[in-house]
């Protein structure tokens, strides 16, 4: 008699599916659907415990069984994916430009982030570190303005101002007049400085103030996102990790959380290398008596960041204007740019990059003709950074998958 009182409970506990088959008895957690929630050792009431931030918080019930596979779901399910891989290629073509915005800005974000976590380190909180760093970055823009427009202007001003005595020069040459009117200069002149040619100079104008207008709201956009993402960057990152299955999301976090390493440590390379640059043509162009050696100094910084051609273009620039200067000061600042990428190319990049990020030159050359011809500018920046996380995927991931077929 005895055992048949204590069986029922167990009975009463067992659950009957409609197959007929015994399920195990639930718990009062598993009733409420959340595998986090307790019970009150006094009342014995379930207590509800908060949930981590990206675990479910069961108070939307228990999931229910996946749905039964037909014909016509899948034909279904199979149409919705093209409509939706469509759908897709549509957005990303439409929004191509905003795209390139965040991942510069991603970008950005990542190659600041080991200076915020400096700053963490020194005891400052994670909002005042990411403003200090931003202010930083608005320091070393608004310099960079201030060096390169003034000079602009200026020179601009006295192309115009002696721009009559020029074409006055050019009238009084005899060769200049025989081209003149063998090729009949001055009635194409006169045909082009028609009305409808006027209104698309116009035009021309208003486009051009365009641009200029949305150059800034497109560098505004990437301050606003960089901030935000150096703001939210460990919650980003879990989200990212969370977004993997739970068996493999040790080893991608490993792998992920080495390869937004190296991607900073390019950016302070990248950074330092062009600030020596930036300095050396400084120091080189006071001597030699250039004008406006701070602004050419920034010019040189600026496009040192470029990879493989970046250097040379700096060069060509500093070496223009001296050939303006004077003939030996030009060829003064060709054989010092000559020199001075040689001893970069070969003991300053190897030794900081080497560090960073340990890419095949080959391959470093390819990613950033490449990323020219994809993105422009942007492409070639990111192009290092992007070889380097593929590498790594590549030894530690594909190489040994394929190596155990």
């Amino acid at each position: 008699m005895s055992q048949e009182v204590s069986a029922a409970p167990d009975d009463e506990a067992a659950a009957v599916n409609p197959t007929g088959e015994a399920e195990p008895a639930r718990d009062a957690t598993t009733a409420v659907g959340n595998p986090r929630a307790g019970t009150d050792t006094d009342s014995e009431r379930p207590v509800d415990v908060e949930p981590a931030e990206f675990e479910p918080s069961g108070r939307f019930g228990v999931p229910g069984r996946p749905l039964r596979r037909s014909a016509f779901l899948i034909g279904f399910t199979g149409a919705l994916g093209v409509l939706l891989a469509y759908a897709l290629f549509l957005g990303v073509r439409n929004a191509a430009g905003i795209l390139v915005l965040v991942v510069i800005a991603l970008f950005l974000a990542v190659g600041l982030h080991p200076a915020v976590v400096r700053l963490r380190n020194w005891g400052l909180p994670r909002g005042l570190a990411v403003a200090v760093v931003t202010l930083t970055l608005l320091l070393l823009i608004v310099a960079g303005l201030l060096a390169l427009v003034p000079p602009v202007v200026t020179q601009s001003g006295q192309f115009i101002q002696q721009l009559p005595g020029y074409v006055e020069e050019l009238r009084r040459n005899p060769t200049v007049n025989d081209l003149v009117i063998r090729y009949d200069v001055m009635e194409r002149v006169q045909a082009a400085a028609n009305a409808d040619n006027v209104g698309r100079a116009l035009g021309g104008v208003l486009g051009g103030a365009q641009l200029i207008f949305g150059t800034l709201f497109r560098l505004l956009t990437v301050l606003v996102l960089t901030i935000y993402f150096l703001a939210y960057f460990d919650r980003l990152r879990e989200l990212g990790y969370a977004l993997v299955p739970r068996s493999r999301r040790e080893r991608v976090r490993l792998i992920g959380d080495e390869i937004l390493t190296r991607v900073g440590a390019y950016m302070v390379g990248a950074l330092a290398i062009a600030v020596l640059a930036g300095v050396s043509t400084f120091v080189f162009a006071l001597a030699v008596g250039l004008p406006y050696p701070f602004a050419l100094a920034v010019v040189v910084a600026v496009t040192d960041l470029i990879p493989q051609i970046g250097a040379t273009l700096g060069a060509v620039v500093v070496t223009l204007v001296g050939l303006a200067t004077d003939l030996p000061v030009g060829i003064a600042c060709l054989v010092f740019f000559v020199v001075y990428q040689q001893v970069e190319n070969y003991l300053i990049y190897p030794k900081i990059m080497r560090r960073a990020v340990s890419v095949n030159e080959v391959a470093a050359l390819l990613a950033a003709l490449l990323g020219v011809a994809l993105l422009g500018v942007v492409g070639a920046l990111i192009a290092i950074p992007t070889v380097a996380a593929l590498q790594l995927i590549l030894r530690e991931v594909v190489l040994p998958r394929q190596d155990a077929r």
